[in-house]
Order: structure tokens, then sequence, then C-alpha cells
């Protein structure tokens, strides 16, 4: 069963209320996206660790709902 794009970004804002977030649907499938992610508590972070973050965001639906996920995320400037 797919995501939708909405809910992506819904459950990422809840873990991390001040991010911006923006999500592409690469296919068209539900299945395979693209996500950029800014927040504040990603600063000081690896690349790993902010990715973490992301993924506990989404509670155990990676690899399930949600087949694939690019993710770019950062700190603001």
């Amino acid at each position: 069963m797919a995501m939708e794009a909405s809910e992506i970004e819904r459950m990422i804002k809840e873990a991390l209320p001040d991010a911006q977030v923006s999500i592409e649907d690469l296919r068209g499938d539900g299945d395979h996206y693209a996500a950029n992610v800014v927040s504040e508590a990603f600063r000081g972070k690896s690349r790993v660790q902010q990715h973490q973050l992301v993924y506990a965001a989404l509670q155990g639906r990676m690899g399930g709902e949600l087949h694939a996920l690019a993710l770019q995320t950062g700190a603001p400037d």
C-alpha cells in the first residue's frame, strides 16, 4: 500500500516541528519519493544522524508502505 506525500510531510513535521519539508513523487506511484528536509534539529549532526531522525519520524514505514525515499537534509542557513 502506497503512502501519500502529505502523510510523509505530516509525520516529519510532527517529529520535527520547525522542519521545512518538500516532497516529490519520483514515479507517480506513491512508493518512490524524494524529500528535502531542513531543520534546526540537524545542526551539528552528521548526514547519517540527520537521516536517522527522518526515518524515526516515519515510524517504521520505510521498506513497507514507503518503498524508497531519497533524502536531502540540512540545517537552516
